[in-house]
């Protein structure tokens, strides 16, 4: 069995990977190993043919290939050393990783600093629990995604979509300009799980009705797809539509097997690591970003905070340790989760960003970050919603009222 070192490895190659990789090389790490388990770099965004990427990065407007590519380019004229089509197959405390590829066989390699940016899955139909037969034509969005836009195969001429997170969104519209017909996408909320401008852009654009309060509730056909039974959660009435693909947009899963693995805590509520605002894990060394960490609307989101912990894992190799006197932040009223969960007293000379998810929509209300019953701070919105993330900045100034616990709610104004 091979071993190798490096002074940092980065597990994904993704937005985040990448992002986290080239901000490390900019803060003087020179021995960077990027792991990916697929043959192409870019994560899931070579198959994210469509624009709306890199409006707050680069101040225009990309498809998800060009946007991974201005990163590769980069990645690459920073000579920053990757391996394609290798599997990290464990990860440990004291951050050893077993990989195993076609050309090198099993290796282990010792990191002086780890980042995970293993992004996430999609949510099976295992998991949603739908009755019924199981026959073909039952695909997950982004599977669906990958057929068209990879390997150029169209899933069925007839769909249903289930949920409306972005990806089911997405291929509603990509399914029509293809020549199927998307009878309809429906949403057990009562509010859309995906992007304002996705669901004006590929579901009204294109006369795609969104029903909410609306689930499947049955499959029919055996072989093959031929319809579903959709019920109408409110007026507690079902219906039986013809179809033969079933695209599934039910949410997704951080891929958090190896961070498990490591002993890092996870967060109930993200379903990814607990991080401190330097994007550290509880286990020193180790550090988290991207949708791995907690699922991101906008891949550019995404790069902004794993930059953070390039910059982070950088420090920490050149001898940087954390801080003792910490601060936790916590969600308040009408707040699902709130990222990073630990502040460090002695960063809030500078800015700090923070990421949440509010539990429903609200109209006209406002953002009330509190330390101890004291509010510090109010941030007006005209809506918020469940499918999309919140994102304020604390001001440096108010970092000497922080006593021990800061709040994040939200509330009627």
């Amino acid at each position: 069995m091979k071993t190798k070192h490096h002074q940092l490895v980065v597990i994904g190659a993704g937005p985040a990977g990448l992002a986290a990789a080239i901000e490390a090389g900019k803060n003087g790490i020179r021995d960077i190993m990027i792991i990916e388990r697929e043959k192409l770099l870019g994560g899931i965004l070579p198959q994210c043919i469509h624009p709306g990427f890199g409006l707050h990065i680069f101040k225009e407007e990309l498809t998800g290939p060009e946007y991974a590519q201005r990163f590769i380019d980069q990645m690459l004229k920073d000579e920053i050393g990757y391996a394609a089509d290798t599997t990290v197959l464990d990860l440990t405390p004291g951050r050893q990783l077993t990989t195993v590829n076609d050309r090198d066989g099993l290796c282990l390699i010792q990191a002086d600093a780890v980042i995970l940016a293993m992004g996430c899955r999609e949510r099976p139909r295992g998991t949603i629990g739908i009755p019924g037969t199981r026959p073909a034509g039952i695909f997950t969005a982004g599977t669906a995604q990958r057929f068209v836009n990879i390997e150029g195969y169209m899933p069925g001429k007839k769909a249903v979509i289930l949920g409306s997170g972005d990806i089911g969104l997405i291929m509603a519209r990509r399914l029509t300009l293809e020549g199927a017909k998307v009878e309809m996408v429906c949403e057990l909320m009562p509010w859309a799980g995906g992007l304002a401008r996705n669901i004006v852009q590929c579901l009204d654009d294109f006369g795609i009705p969104l029903l909410l309060e609306h689930t499947i509730t049955r499959i029919q056909g055996q072989k093959r797809l031929e319809g579903v039974t959709i019920t109408d959660l409110k007026k507690n009435r079902s219906f039986e539509v013809s179809c033969d693909t079933l695209l599934l947009s039910a949410g997704l899963i951080p891929e958090n097997e190896l961070t498990k693995k490591a002993g890092i805590i996870i967060d109930p509520l993200t379903g990814g690591a607990r991080v401190d605002n330097r994007m550290q894990t509880s286990v020193e060394g180790i550090f988290s970003c991207g949708n791995v960490l907690h699922v991101n609307d906008l891949a550019d989101n995404v790069t902004e905070e794993s930059r953070l912990a390039g910059k982070y894992a950088a420090d920490h190799i050149k001898g940087s340790k954390k801080p003792d006197k910490c601060i936790s932040v916590i969600p308040g009223d009408g707040v699902r989760y709130a990222v990073p969960q630990i502040l460090y007293t002695q960063d809030l000379d500078e800015d700090k960003k923070l990421f949440f998810r509010v539990n429903s929509i609200m109209r006209d209300a406002k953002i009330v970050v509190k330390s101890k019953g004291r509010i510090l701070g109010t941030y007006n919105r005209k809506i918020m919603t469940p499918g999309e993330m919140e994102k304020i900045t604390l001001g440096k100034n108010v970092s000497g009222a922080i006593d021990e616990v800061l709040e994040i709610g939200v509330e009627k104004k």
